[in-house]
């Protein structure tokens, strides 16, 4: 038994969730995988994976087995990388996931002033505003907006802090009223973002007072904070987004900020990555150049 590749298609078995998915994946035959698994569970004499004509699914062992192999094959992945990386020029694929929204607006550019400076680097950008799983996407780095980071086996990098506003259009504004208080928001019908962790739980603070406000009317909540911002501009109700996102529309007048003496908290960007992807030079080099470019801007 080549017991690498049994320990390496072990885990792709358990990261896709059949035998025929990871038969695609690693380009081998369905047999072969079959072939692995069966002796490495013939060598640790326990079942890892238990299968039926329709259904697989991962004994209490094999999911104790594949915590401990993923961390080993990651880290020697790692190790691989370092050297391969410090001893040539930057270049290969860095695949990058970015909410749309944030994307279109601030990251892309700077994605491709980097692609400037590191033209051997190849960059795919899968722009989704869903959380995914980075190590079972393949992915290097994920742009993502919130708190910090809960899960063990990420690692993150703060980036920037984006200014939020509480805004609305003139036509909405003239056919219900201006808010002149947070607590008056709950006679408004108020826009949410979906994936934010508190959509409908709004927190306005001044000097040594903090409001919170329960939202009690949406009629409309969606996952895209552009798509949040078209239905504030047809008037629909009261929406928050970053500053970054309606500068423009504030500008001209197309939307109007409300509650200028209130602080709503601020939108915190950061750069989270595979641990095992620590010690990756393209991804160092990406997000040094990320920093930076916030910054700048």
């Amino acid at each position: 038994m080549d017991k690498l590749k049994a320990i390496t298609v072990f885990r792709r078995v358990v990261e896709l969730g059949s035998f025929s998915a990871a038969a695609d994946d690693l380009s081998l035959s369905k047999a072969a995988i079959s072939k692995n698994i069966n002796e490495l569970e013939a060598y640790l004499k326990s079942p890892l994976i238990h299968r039926t004509t329709r259904k697989m699914h991962v004994t209490e062992s094999g999911q104790q087995y594949y915590d401990h192999v993923r961390t080993i094959l990651d880290e020697w992945a790692s190790a691989d990388l370092s050297i391969i990386e410090s001893s040539q020029q930057l270049s290969g694929l860095l695949r990058i996931n970015i909410p749309m929204s944030v994307s279109i607006l601030m990251l892309n550019p700077a994605i491709c002033e980097f692609m400037k400076q590191y033209p051997e680097i190849s960059v795919e950008v899968v722009m989704n505003d869903q959380y995914i799983d980075l190590v079972e996407q393949g992915i290097d780095i994920a742009i993502r907006g919130g708190q910090a980071l809960t899960d063990s086996t990420l690692r993150s990098r703060k980036l920037s802090t984006m200014d939020r506003v509480l805004c609305a259009s003139p036509s909405y504004l003239t056919q219900y009223g201006t808010p002149t208080s947070p607590q008056q928001l709950i006679l408004h019908n108020c826009l949410v973002y979906s994936l934010s962790s508190s959509a409908t739980r709004w927190t306005f603070s001044r000097e040594d007072d903090t409001q919170v406000v329960n939202i009690q009317k949406s009629n409309y909540s969606v996952n895209n904070g552009l798509a949040l911002k078209q239905a504030a501009l047809a008037g629909i109700g009261i929406m928050i987004l970053p500053e970054v996102f309606v500068a423009k529309e504030i500008n001209s007048g197309e939307l109007l900020p409300l509650l200028p003496d209130w602080k709503i908290s601020p939108h915190a960007l950061y750069a989270v990555y595979p641990y095992h992807k620590a010690q990756s030079q393209k991804v160092r080099v990406f997000i040094d150049f990320l920093t930076s470019y916030l910054k700048y801007e």
